[in-house]
């Protein structure tokens, strides 16, 4: 069952961060959209890892900030050429200028001058949000709303995953098994990667990633660890990817990397301290890769990868909460693990 559709009667309301810590529900102004734009009744939202970090003050905002960026829609109104109303959507909270340097080399996801919904400007915890049409995204219709938000973070895995390269045959380590880790596997297996090797320290996640498509999944941490992941891979993996977000785990990723192997340093991380292996970066001669947000041409990717069934979003939804229940469920560290959805239309997500 979709959520429910068309204007509400009524003033918007919507989940406002008034300072770290803190979030009301209030009245709020409908948002108006200008030369370009378009309307989106809001349905459902996931919420993040950088979510909770903005509501923590890990990360600084302006407030009153109403946070949220893992959106999905109804077009209420739209500029010529996008979404017509009544079209279900997912949006692209990556607004870019279009005119910087990074803009004109095809690399819209490092525009200087652009900003996130959520963070930078009024994101998703509200029932109508306004943005570029050319950041809205048709979803196949038999996509339920409660799921389609992991579309966003699975466009960032894609691009991550184009970045360092996978081919056919080659061994990939997952190091991390959150949300990203177990997309991760998923794109991996579909692009042909063999063996795609799991490692966490949590047993429901091995369980999930071996449900997944893993070929091999070994619990992290144990004195074994390192040698059972080389032996899966023949040696050391062709690319190793970071899913974790902390320097201990990129450690890791580097040493499960074979001699001229890639890594991908997916998870954000804010560490300053921790030391890294960077002899293995000489001796090996590994080439390290970045990947921040996503591009365009991943939404097309990851919208037929759902629509294929080649990647399962339902296993990754572990939690649904009203708009109302936002500041409990940040307040309480319970974003963290599996994904959290927000109904924002206040239907039953089903």
């Amino acid at each position: 069952m979709q959520l429910g559709s068309g204007r509400r009667e009524g003033p918007l309301q919507a989940a406002v961060l008034i300072e770290p810590g803190r979030i009301e529900v209030r009245e709020v102004d409908e948002p108006r959209p200008g030369s370009g734009d378009a309307a989106v009744r809001i349905r459902a939202v996931g919420i993040c890892g950088t979510d909770l970090s903005i509501f923590r003050g890990k990360i600084p905002v302006a407030y009153p900030r109403i946070i949220g960026h893992e959106m999905v829609g109804q077009v209420l109104t739209s500029a010529d050429g996008a979404p017509p109303p009544g079209a279900r959507v997912i949006v692209d909270p990556n607004v870019a200028c279009l005119r910087c340097a990074r803009c004109r080399e095809g690399r819209a996801n490092l525009c200087a001058q652009g900003w996130l919904l959520g963070r930078d400007r009024d994101g998703a915890l509200r029932e109508t949000v306004v943005a570029p049409v050319d950041n809205l995204h048709r979803l196949p219709e038999d996509v339920p709303d409660y799921v389609a938000p992991v579309i966003q973070v699975l466009t960032t895995v894609i691009h991550g995953q184009r970045r360092v390269r996978i081919f056919p045959g080659e061994a990939v380590v997952i190091v991390g098994l959150g949300v990203t880790g177990l997309l991760h596997v998923q794109m991996a297996k579909l692009r042909g990667a063999n063996p795609v090797v799991g490692t966490t320290r949590s047993p429901e996640r091995l369980a999930l990633a071996r449900e997944l498509g893993a070929d091999v999944v070994v619990p992290a941490g144990t004195p074994d660890a390192l040698d059972r992941i080389r032996d899966a891979t023949g040696g050391g993996a062709d690319v190793a990817i970071e899913s974790a977000g902390t320097s201990g785990t990129l450690g890791l990723a580097m040493h499960v990397a074979r001699s001229g192997g890639r890594v991908l340093s997916y998870g954000t991380i804010a560490q300053q301290t921790d030391p890294l292996p960077l002899y293995d970066l000489y001796y090996k001669e590994l080439e390290i890769v970045a990947a921040r947000a996503a591009q365009a041409e991943d939404y097309p990717v990851a919208l037929g990868a759902v629509a294929s069934g080649s990647v399962r979003l339902d296993p990754l939804v572990a939690r649904r909460v009203s708009l109302g229940a936002v500041g409990e469920t940040l307040t309480e560290g319970s974003v963290s693990g599996l994904k959290t959805v927000v109904d924002v239309a206040g239907a039953h997500l089903g």
